[in-house]
């Protein structure tokens, strides 16, 4: 194993406030991702559903009838993991796989009325868990907040 050069001095990285680290950035947006996930996956309990299953869900919804190896890389998934999503998606009868013109070995995976009628109700669901997420930020935090991290998941040069 090759030497780990040390810089005299230098902090180790955490998810504290005031850390300074390089990758204190990083693990705090994983501690908020964490909190943000807990949230939704309470909202999405009461339905029957995962995170991981509404996460194609929104992909369905916003982009229409999508090739499933094109839904792994839109819902953050692999192709193992999205076969498995999309398995019990068909299974709930929130979505199902249809064959796509002119190639029978490719599939598009489109929400089904029931999959629309349960993505709108999450939404419901959501509302009071989604305000006790960002009860300590008044509403112009909130607006920066989502303007930032909008910046970072969507950078103008990617």
């Amino acid at each position: 194993m090759a030497d780990v050069p040390r810089r005299a001095g230098a902090s180790r990285a955490t998810d504290r406030p005031g850390d300074v680290s390089p990758f204190a950035l990083g693990l705090l947006l994983r501690r908020a991702h964490w909190r943000a996930a807990a949230v939704m996956t309470e909202a999405l309990r009461p339905l029957g559903i995962e995170l991981r299953h509404f996460a194609v869900l929104i992909v369905l919804a916003d982009r229409g009838p999508t090739m499933q190896r094109d839904l792994a890389d839109a819902a953050g998934s692999d192709k193992a993991g999205i076969m498995r999503v999309v398995d019990d998606l068909e299974r709930l009868g929130l979505a199902v796989r249809k064959s796509v013109p002119g190639d029978r070995r490719v599939r598009a995976v489109e929400i089904t009325p029931r999959g629309a009628e349960l993505f709108d109700a999450a939404h419901v669901e959501a509302v009071p868990v989604a305000e006790r997420l960002i009860a300590d930020l008044d509403a112009g935090e909130t607006a920066q907040l989502t303007d930032l991290l909008t910046r970072l998941a969507y950078p103008e040069d990617a």
